[in-house]
């Protein structure tokens, strides 16, 4: 019974986003952590100041992911009002006039590399604006950008969710590089499927199979490196993958290799400088370096960025904030609990990169006051109804894991494995899938359900580094219907209340 009641919340949820007129998820997603709460409350008897802290730590939680949100939108605003996004189109058409080639190389290998760096859905907010500069559909494009930002995920932001994300279950480095290797290969296994499931989004079959040698090649450039760093370091396949697989699929773009011309290509000569293009480009490689050299521990700069040493410290009766001198923001003892909320301002990559970035793009692209005015002012207007939704999101994570072993959220991981046993092999990447959807992370899933997948693995006698592996492969495909990540992409789209329509197709 307490796993029905715990799972008839998502089940709602579900159908309210996708039925025939769904729901928005600004509306969906609020109601759902109210009948949470309302289920933890009267059904589970749970302790109020508990459940309003857990609320109060979801409220604020909202500042990281729409600060992300915010930063990539007024990176992209920027780059349209600058034209950069212009010239960019056009560079990209005098590669190829070929769709799947312009897919291929911004939708698969440029977000490949840009997920390796960043992660945190930023893939494919900057490139689904690109693609729906190049005449492509938005909500196709963005269906399309979530799918391919799948397979590098579980190397994202530097290895975030493999070093981070299973760092709490006292492995060894060996089990560390097994888990990397195995993780590394499935992901390159569905590679082989899914850019052919993405492309049909905005493509029709004839027109896929008759590119079908360049997606392969494309695919191959990027998954090939991404196994071979993966056999002896779990922070760079995606990045050192995406980075070589973007270089040879623009090359086998510009000598037509795989793909064949149709009276629908129109060639453009580029008519932009080569300075001109070159300036485009400054600030994607700025964002990457950036988020590399902030984020690589052994060059120092991520504890700095990172340090909790206090700075400023407050008492506020029913909690302690505290500021620390890389102006991390903690709120501790909510309520008088030992639910805690943290900002790390200038490691979560808003402020750093983004916002640097973009003020640093108006001199480049000598931005007049009047355009740059109207990047932050779209920006501003875009922010409110995800805000709404992404406050649901995270109110409904944090109540769904509230009860320590009788959570919700455990209550149903739980039940899965009771019904599977020794099958459980068949099932556990879908587990690492769900943790993705309820949390919008691949790390968060690896955190809250590896130890959970630690312990079924040792109970039933699988091996304990494949059922990890399948975890994060999971995480990383639940990436694609994580609530978080669709709102991102519609927000920066400008899509207003598609978000079942989405999550029904992804």
């Amino acid at each position: 019974m307490n796993t029905l009641v715990s799972g008839l919340p998502i089940l709602l949820l579900i159908w309210a986003m996708t039925k025939h007129k769904a729901v928005p998820s600004h509306i969906a997603l609020p109601m759902t952590a109210l009948l949470i709460a309302l289920i933890q409350l009267l059904f589970f008897e749970a302790d109020v100041r508990l459940l309003s802290a857990n609320i109060i730590a979801g409220v604020l939680s909202v500042s990281t992911p729409i600060s992300i949100v915010a930063g990539a939108i007024l990176l992209n605003r920027i780059l349209f009002y600058s034209g950069a996004e212009s010239v960019l189109s056009q560079w990209l058409k005098s590669i190829s006039a070929n769709k799947v080639a312009q897919l291929m190389i911004i939708g698969w290998a440029f977000a490949f590399m840009l997920e390796g760096a960043s992660g945190f859905g930023t893939p494919a907010a900057i490139a689904a604006p690109i693609l729906v500069g190049l005449g492509f559909p938005a909500i196709s494009v963005a269906i399309f950008a979530l799918v391919m930002n799948s397979v590098p995920v579980s190397f994202g932001a530097v290895g975030t969710p493999i070093w981070f994300g299973l760092s709490g279950l006292s492995l060894s480095d060996t089990q560390f590089m097994e888990i990397a290797k195995q993780t590394a290969l499935l992901n390159s296994l569905a590679a082989l499927v899914i850019p052919f499931i993405a492309l049909r989004f905005l493509l029709g079959w004839q027109e896929i199979r008759q590119n079908t040698g360049f997606i392969f090649l494309s695919v191959l450039s990027c998954t090939v490196p991404y196994v071979l760093f993966a056999q002896w370091n779990y922070e760079f396949p995606a990045l050192i993958g995406g980075a070589i697989g973007l270089t040879l699929s623009v090359v086998l773009a510009k000598n037509g290799i795989g793909l064949t011309s149709s009276l629908d290509d129109v060639f453009v000569d580029g008519n932009a400088s080569k300075w001109a293009v070159a300036k485009v480009f400054i600030p994607f490689v700025l964002l990457i370096v950036i988020l590399i050299v902030t984020r690589v521990p052994q060059w120092g700069l991520k504890d700095v960025l990172n340090t909790l040493s206090p700075w400023w410290t407050a008492s506020l009766g029913n909690a302690e904030f505290e500021v620390s001198k890389a102006l991390v923001f903690s709120l501790t003892g909510i309520l008088g609990t030992e639910v805690s909320w943290q900002y790390k301002s200038l490691y979560v990559p808003a402020m750093i990169p983004f916002l640097i970035v973009s003020l640093l793009c108006i001199p480049l692209f000598a931005m007049s006051r009047t355009r740059v005015v109207s990047a932050f002012r779209d920006t501003g207007r875009r922010l409110f109804l995800p805000m709404l939704s992404l406050m649901g999101a995270l109110m409904m994570v944090n109540l769904m894991m509230q009860g320590g072993n009788d959570a919700p959220m455990l209550l149903l991981a739980q039940a899965f494995a009771g019904l599977l046993g020794d099958s459980w092999g068949y099932a556990a990447a879908l587990l690492g899938a769900l943790g993705s959807f309820f949390s919008g992370s691949a790390t968060v899933s690896n955190l809250t359900f590896g130890g959970i997948q630690l312990g079924i693995a040792e109970q039933v006698g699988l091996p304990v580094t494949l059922v990890l592996a399948l975890q994060s492969a999971g995480a990383a495909m639940g990436n694609m219907v994580c609530i978080n990540n669709i709102i991102a992409v519609s927000t920066i789209l400008g899509i207003a209340n598609k978000e079942g329509f989405i999550i029904k197709r992804t």
